[in-house]
């Protein structure tokens, strides 16, 4: 089982990769959902009551099941895809890569070298901090977000020269953390500072999803969730990801010692321990796109759950582009309460129709977003809503809207250079994805590009005054 209940008031588990066509059908009709092999949840409890929480359970693990039906060809093509385009970089462009395919001195990529980049990179190349919106020590919070964000999909090498010479910035590490459930490492990050001494701030910046990783969107796309006294239910593939202990929960303090695994929230929390005690003034972000951005938040969530007053009093903000959601209402209230006390600033970002932060749906019981939502249309016009808009990705009556700023998002593509200058360029296989959103509204949205563009083109947001000001009416 895989909730062990001394950490676990409740919990719901699907397994796809056990469910069968016919235990698709059966989730609309049977009694007894939680005695059959793709669910785990306590005896006597009915967690999915209800035709629509019936077919939102369908829909998870329908998706999941097709996920897992082409993870292998997905993975294989993906990475296959992603070398092939470091190919022109690494031979000096593509007429040099043309002569050296002639001469038989072709150079492959070394996917750990400096000069490798992801497929998040490929579409996006810009890899520069918007100087106009960094002056001196005080960054724009959003605009060096996205880029930490954004860097946080690199390699090793690659993210350690873009601080160094491309940011004129500290860099602290780069991690590749342990999942006990999946007993691989799973999970990316990076840490860096604004500058060797007497630094004002720490950026932590975790990894999102990987484009054509089928285990990282079954874990968006997945209902599962354990709840936590006090706190809500939360997403147990999230919790996994950041250091979630097996039979264990969230312990305060675990094991440590140089020969056990590192797992994120355990190890980010003491080397940020270590840095900030060195400098009073110093302050720390958290950020992440997509997948990140839900580890960003929750790695939060779970100072407040171990009560970190120190560290909650240094936390500047917590910064997330696209990110899915996290916890049920419970744990919104919880956070918000928390937010407030500590006086945390809570930034989330929603461009257009990206289809991940509306997902897992939204039911108002399972899960559901907390606090503020800064979204921007397709125009990059910003406002500050309760939820974006089409909360739910599913809708028949969206799509076609959907489908329309896809093609206009299309044709910007080749506006945006003449209008606004060269950094918004799109070359062919950033085009190719603008296609793809033709076919599926809201997958192209998602991409870091656009949420690069919101911060140096948008309007800028401010939270309202009660979202990380007010204090209790009791204070």
């Amino acid at each position: 089982m895989g909730c062990n209940k001394e950490f676990c008031k409740d919990y719901l588990e699907l397994k796809a990769e056990e469910a069968s066509c016919y235990d698709l059908f059966r989730i609309f009709y049977s009694c007894e959902l939680e005695k059959k092999n793709f669910l785990d949840a306590p005896e006597g409890t009915d967690k999915i009551r209800g035709i629509q929480r019936r077919w939102i359970v369908f829909v998870s693990v329908s998706m999941q099941r097709f996920l897992l039906s082409v993870r292998k060809p997905m993975n294989i093509i993906g990475s296959k895809v992603e070398l092939l385009l470091n190919y022109p970089s690494c031979n000096g462009g593509l007429l040099k890569l043309f002569f050296n395919i002639i001469l038989g001195e072709v150079i492959r990529p070394d996917m750990k070298s400096e000069n490798f980049m992801s497929m998040i990179g490929q579409l996006d190349w810009r890899v520069d901090l918007d100087k106009t919106k960094n002056v001196g020590d005080n960054y724009n919070g959003p605009s060096l977000a996205i880029m930490a964000a954004k860097l946080s999909y690199e390699n090793e090498a690659f993210t350690k020269k873009v601080i160094t010479h491309n940011w004129q910035m500290d860099f602290i590490n780069f991690y590749s953390f342990w999942n006990a459930y999946q007993e691989v490492n799973t999970t990316q990050a990076i840490m860096f500072q604004d500058k060797v001494e007497d630094s004002n701030l720490v950026v932590v910046a975790f990894r999102g999803t990987i484009p054509y990783n089928a285990d990282h969107w079954i874990t968006d796309v997945d209902l599962s969730w354990y709840e936590l006294e006090g706190v809500g239910k939360l997403h147990a593939g999230f919790m996994k990801a950041l250091g979630l202990q097996k039979n264990k929960g969230w312990p305060k303090e675990i094991d440590e010692s140089p020969d056990q695994k590192l797992f994120a929230y355990y190890q980010i929390r003491k080397e940020l321990k270590m840095i900030l005690s060195k400098n009073e003034k110093a302050k720390f972000i958290l950020t992440g796109h997509s997948l990140g951005g839900a580890l960003a938040i929750l790695f939060a969530a779970i100072l407040t759950l171990h009560e970190e007053e120190w560290l909650l009093d240094r936390l500047e903000g917590v910064y997330t582009f696209g990110q899915p959601r996290v916890g049920d209402p419970q744990f919104g209230n919880f956070m918000k309460d928390k937010f407030n006390k500590y006086d945390v600033k809570y930034y989330r970002h929603v461009y257009s129709n990206d289809m991940v932060p509306r997902l897992p749906y939204d039911d108002t019981t399972f899960f559901k977003h907390f606090g503020s939502c800064l979204y921007y249309n397709s125009f990059y016009n910003g406002k500050v809503v309760e939820e974006e808009p089409n909360k739910n990705y599913f809708s028949v009556l969206w799509f076609f809207p959907m489908l329309l700023i896809a093609v206009y998002e299309f044709i910007r593509g080749f506006i945006l250079p003449w209008t606004k200058g060269s950094h918004y360029r799109e070359d062919w296989f950033q085009t190719m994805f603008r296609m793809v959103g033709l076919v599926i509204p809201g997958l192209s949205a998602h991409a870091t590009i656009d949420y690069v563009n919101l911060t140096r083109l948008g309007s800028i947001l401010h939270l309202p005054k009660s979202a990380h000001q007010d204090r209790h009416k009791d204070d």
